[in-house]
Parts: C-alpha cells; structure tokens; sequence
C-alpha cells in the first residue's frame, strides 16, 4: 500500500535535496555554543543594514526568529535555561555600537518599530549543528517593507557551512515549533544605549498573551497583550478606563469586566477569576464570582481560555 505524505517545509520551497540531504558519512558540528549563537544574531544583525539600507538611511530588521534543532535548542533550555536572555542583552548592546558607527558618519539611523523581538524556535527536519535565521520589519511602520507577505530565511546547512538566503511565504512559519520561554521583546532606544539590567530581560513582564478574535478586521491576525502588572482587568469594547491594568479586547463578544488575572508571587503561579457570561479554561467551564468577592482558580501557564465559546485566548510565560 502506498501512502502519500505531506511536504515538508524544505521540500516546499524547492531545496530538500540541496541541504537536507541524509549522508552516511557526514560528520555533524560541535554543537552550538552561547558563543557561536551570540555571533550568529550579530552577523544577522549587519546582513540586514547591507540588505536593506539605502540613500543614507540605515534600516534593520527588528524581530529576529533563530531556528536549531529540537536537540540543540532543548540543550540550551535544559541545561543553560536563561542563557538566551544574557546572549540577547549583549547582542542587543553591539547593535547600538553598530548604528552609533554607522550615525557619526552622518547617516541617517531609521528605526522600523518601537521594540527589538526575538524568538529561538526548532524545526523537525534540522539535524544537530543547523541554524536558520528569519528576519522581520515589524508592522506598523513608515520604513520600507520587504515583498509583500513573504519573509527572508537564512539557512546554514552543517555539510557545507554555506549561507544560503531564501523568500519564504508567512504561511510556511507553521512548520516552525515556537516555544513561550524562546520569546524575548525589548524596548528600541532612539539615544542607541542598552538599558543596563542585572536580570534576565524577560522579566519586564508577567506574561503575554495572544488572542484570536472572531471579528471581520481581525481574520487571520492575532492581537498581543504584555502583562505589566501582577493583577489586570480583562474587559470587552465598552470598556472606557485606559489603565494600564486594563487589558480592553475590542470585540463585544467579551463582557465588561469578563476576568480578573493576578500573578500570586508567593506560589509562583497565575491565577484567574471570571465575571463574565462564560469562560472555559483548558476545556473546563470556570464559576462566576462577583467582581466584589472574586473566586480564583488556578491560571497554568500555556493555557487555553474561551470567553463566551467564541473569543480565544492563550498565555504564555516571557
């Protein structure tokens, strides 16, 4: 009986046989050091400014998506867990001397975006020792955009060590495992200084949420929340108060005020109180409670939350 299987990524875009090719006698690479990791990002860092600068103006990508392999980046988080956020920092510090350089010989620094991202990731079909790397302008910006709806992926196959620069379509990301603790965001200072921190950078928040929302103008996209303070106030669109710790979803299928989320320092976990219609957490109908004498039920992290079985939210540790 033959069995037809779906493509995967590699073979979608053409280059399956190029670099992912199985050799018997391949010797893998040593696998990748904080070191090797932290140049990587640089490297990618200045590709961008040659890719995409022009007439004095120096443009750079602001979200950078680092894939390995599921090997590699479990060892990262198994046995150096928070390495990523010290590798970043000093990534971080050595872009803003690169602009600075490239300011005092009179060009002009033109950011796209208020926030540096950067996500590490795995991909099924990469062996120990590969690493690709996806640059992104992110949206809601006055630069100049790539081609539209695609993406640039750099891949470095281990059995020859040469970059290879591709267009991939946004869609083709779902291939991609993405992980909550691989997230990292941090503010863009136009005076081109790091902010100095002794913690790790995803600390600034307690935790970010995504949500999925039914309405025409929000099909296909997905609206991001970072959680600032230890409690927040989930509200719908006739939510008027803009406090910081109201966390407003503009859709009327979230009731004003629907749930009350407040990060318990002492146990160390997330914890949840609804007042609206109806909300399920990870497929369990949770009580309501008034707003004056709210009961709490344990929030895990990566949860799934349904408000009135139409509105999704997921939350995600940072």
């Amino acid at each position: 009986m033959h069995t037809n299987m779906a493509p995967n990524f590699w073979q979608r875009i053409g280059v399956q046989n190029w670099f992912l090719k199985k050799e018997a006698d391949c010797v893998a690479m040593a696998t990748l050091s904080p070191d090797t990791v932290h140049k990587y990002i640089i490297e990618k860092f200045q590709d961008s400014i040659t890719e995409l600068s022009f007439a004095g103006r120096v443009i750079f990508y602001h979200e950078y998506i680092i894939c390995f392999s599921p090997p590699d980046y479990n060892k990262f988080m198994d046995n150096n867990k928070g390495i990523f956020g010290f590798i970043i920092q000093e990534a971080v510090k050595s872009f803003y001397t690169i602009l600075q350089e490239h300011k005092q010989q009179g060009k002009k620094i033109t950011p796209s975006s208020n926030k540096w991202v950067f996500r590490f990731v795995s991909h099924p079909d990469y062996g120990p020792g590969d690493k690709s790397f996806i640059g992104k302008l992110l949206p809601g910006n006055s630069a100049p955009k790539q081609k539209d709806d695609s993406l640039r992926v750099t891949f470095i196959p281990r059995q020859t060590g040469i970059a290879q620069t591709f267009d991939i379509a946004d869609e083709l990301l779902k291939d991609f495992t993405f992980y909550s603790d691989g997230y990292y965001e941090i503010p863009y200072w136009q005076g081109l200084v790091a902010e100095e921190s002794g913690t790790p950078i995803a600390s600034k928040y307690f935790a970010r949420f995504e949500i999925i929302l039914p309405d025409k103008q929000y099909a296909g996209k997905k609206l991001e929340y970072f959680m600032k303070r230890e409690q927040i106030t989930v509200s719908g669109s006739e939510e008027n108060s803009t406090q910081e710790t109201i966390f407003k979803i503009p859709s009327e299928w979230v009731s004003t005020p629907h749930l009350l989320i407040r990060f318990d320092k002492t146990a160390d976990k997330f914890m949840l109180s609804s007042f609206g219609e109806k909300t399920i957490i990870n497929e369990i109908e949770i009580k309501n409670s008034d707003p004056a004498t709210p009961k709490w039920t344990e929030l895990p992290l990566n949860s799934r939350i349904v408000l009135n079985g139409i509105v999704t939210i997921n939350i995600f540790k940072v």
